[in-house]
């Protein structure tokens, strides 16, 4: 039970930290109001003190445990950490087994990614070559259809070449049509004869089926293919003459 209200405590309290005398007097209060009170104090019977424990939530009572070493039976505590362990070991498995299964699904994913690459670079090496060859076929069609070029065709036994000789700008191409494979070592050259003579017009190149372009020849009056060593000869060597046209 309060003797004071809130605002008149507040008073007071502020009043003691004023003035030492007012905190003496309380204080010399409070400590003959306890020695009252203990000197008047009334001892509760036995069957009160229990009526009260017996009030007691049980919640707070204390908890006795059995000793072991009393009882002569263990104190049995769940095995926790085994159950962590187990769990942690699943989980590891786990783990494991899909770093595995998605590693190889990578690994697949990489291959597959590196052939894909391979074979978009092969197609576009060949799709560069026949450009390239396109290019060539398109540019010796129109060679073809100048009116100044030319057309002397070779021939020989089991052996067939084509000559393309621009009288204008004395430009000169040479088309294997059929002819055989050279040997190692071995390398085929054009010659032109003039005035009865075999003039160098350059060594034939593996050209396959498209136009070989040769030296400059001011003028003919045929052409013919030898076989010679590779690197070509000074003169023609007759036993090895594969092809001849005239002009």
């Amino acid at each position: 039970m309060r003797l004071t209200s809130p605002e008149e405590t507040a008073d007071v309290v502020s009043m003691m930290s004023a003035y030492p005398e007012i905190a003496k007097a309380v204080n010399d209060f409070e400590i003959s109001l306890e020695q009252h009170l203990t000197a008047n104090a009334v001892v509760p019977s036995p069957d009160v003190k229990q009526a009260i424990w017996n009030e007691l939530n049980p919640d707070f009572l204390p908890v006795i445990k059995e000793d072991p070493a009393i009882t002569g039976t263990a104190v049995r505590r769940p095995a926790t950490w085994k159950y962590l362990a187990a769990a942690s070991l699943v989980l590891l498995l786990i783990s494991a087994v899909l770093n595995i299964y998605y590693y190889n699904k990578y690994a697949d994913a990489r291959r597959e990614y590196n052939g894909l690459l391979a074979e978009r670079s092969s197609l576009f090496a060949n799709l560069d070559a026949a450009q390239t060859k396109l290019n060539v076929l398109d540019s010796s069609m129109q060679m073809m259809k100048d009116t100044a070029m030319q057309i002397i065709a070779m021939t020989g036994k089991n052996s067939k070449a084509t000559v393309y000789w621009n009288s204008r700008t004395k430009d000169v191409y040479v088309l294997q049509n059929e002819m055989a494979k050279v040997p190692q070592g071995k390398q085929y050259q054009l010659w032109a004869i003039v005035d009865g003579k075999p003039v160098d017009a350059g060594m034939v190149g593996d050209c396959g089926d498209v136009l070989c372009k040769m030296k400059n020849i001011p003028r003919a009056e045929a052409f013919a293919i030898t076989l010679e060593n590779a690197g070509g000869s000074a003169v023609p060597t007759m036993s090895q003459l594969y092809v001849i046209g005239k002009v």
